[in-house]
């Protein structure tokens, strides 16, 4: 509302209609809210207009994330290999049907290698290569179109994770696109993708963290997936050093198949809940037998993120 003008007198009919046409203006009827005064925008440049999905509440309210892993093209490297987006979406939310948990149904995921490790240095001498763009482009589209979450995984080779991201901050400006760190394949020094095992520094992680969170707050994004792989101790240097990020949310994800005692094992050696949420990777061929929705929501620490390979 306008202030009342107090002991003021006006002096013509023209000052009274320039102040009626500024009151008509000042806020537009068809949408509620104050015009931008053209001072105001040559002063200050517009921050980006909120993302619908920000009113989505926290990721982990209680549901389960189930996610299909894998790159374009060949399923050598996963299940997203072996089928369109489409038919991977209606794979998955199959898949994800029996870790129905708190009354909530679980949350399909996409998880799309989209930086691969290379056993050949390539033209830049990094060992890795990026999926074409436009092959992104359309998981990008079809998780935005099925209410499904896509997670970005790096393979970087001999490169760095955060200079890798950022590769694919068009992508990360996406409300519904994670991010994905793999160490098995970051590669120090000679080292050379598919003969040794990888690993990170936490200082390095949290580079790349740091980084994603800075971007989440510049777009004004709702909070992100930023997944660690790791199915040794040593493949994450420091893991008690991560950094908590405020618009995050952090999965340590335990990879390795085998036998269930195997995987439990393994889960129960590197296992950091005071420091992520936790995930766990399922094998369609390799495990023997491979645990079920059941058992796996029974898994202690608690699994919140669980993945098919």
């Amino acid at each position: 509302m306008a202030r009342p003008i107090r002991n003021q007198v006006l002096t013509g009919l023209a000052l009274v209609l320039v102040a009626l046409l500024a009151l008509s203006q000042a806020v537009d009827p068809s949408s509620g809210t104050a015009p931008t005064h053209p001072r105001t925008v040559a002063a200050e440049a517009p921050r980006p207009p909120l993302a619908p999905a920000l009113r989505r509440p926290e990721l982990f309210d209680g549901r389960m994330f189930v996610a299909y892993y894998g790159t374009v093209g060949t399923p050598v490297l996963g299940v997203l290999g072996e089928s369109t987006p489409e038919q991977a979406f209606a794979r998955v939310r199959r898949a994800a049907a029996p870790f129905r948990r708190a009354g909530l149904a679980a949350q399909p995921v996409f998880e799309l290698i989209v930086t691969v490790a290379d056993s050949q240095p390539g033209p830049d001498g990094d060992y890795n290569h990026d999926v074409p763009v436009a092959a992104v482009r359309r998981w990008v589209e079809a998780a935005r179109r099925s209410g499904a979450l896509l997670v970005l995984d790096l393979q970087p080779g001999r490169a760095d994770f955060p200079s890798v991201a950022k590769r694919w901050e068009w992508a990360l400006r996406d409300p519904n696109v994670g991010l994905a760190l793999d160490p098995e394949w970051r590669m120090h020094g000679r080292e050379v993708p598919g003969r040794v095992i990888g690993s990170v520094t936490t200082w390095e992680v949290n580079l790349t963290s740091r980084w994603l969170e800075q971007l989440v707050e510049a777009r004004r994004l709702p909070e992100k997936l930023f997944v660690v792989h790791q199915f040794r101790r040593d493949m994450l240097r420091g893991p008690h050093r991560v950094e908590d990020r405020r618009h995050l949310a952090e999965v340590q994800h335990v990879d390795g198949f085998g036998t269930p005692r195997e995987k439990l094992a393994t889960y129960a050696a590197v296992a950091r809940p005071g420091d992520f949420r936790m995930g766990f990777k399922l094998f369609y061929d390799e495990d023997r037998p491979r645990l079920s929705a059941a058992q796996v929501m029974r898994i202690r620490p608690r699994v919140d993120f669980v993945s098919f390979q």
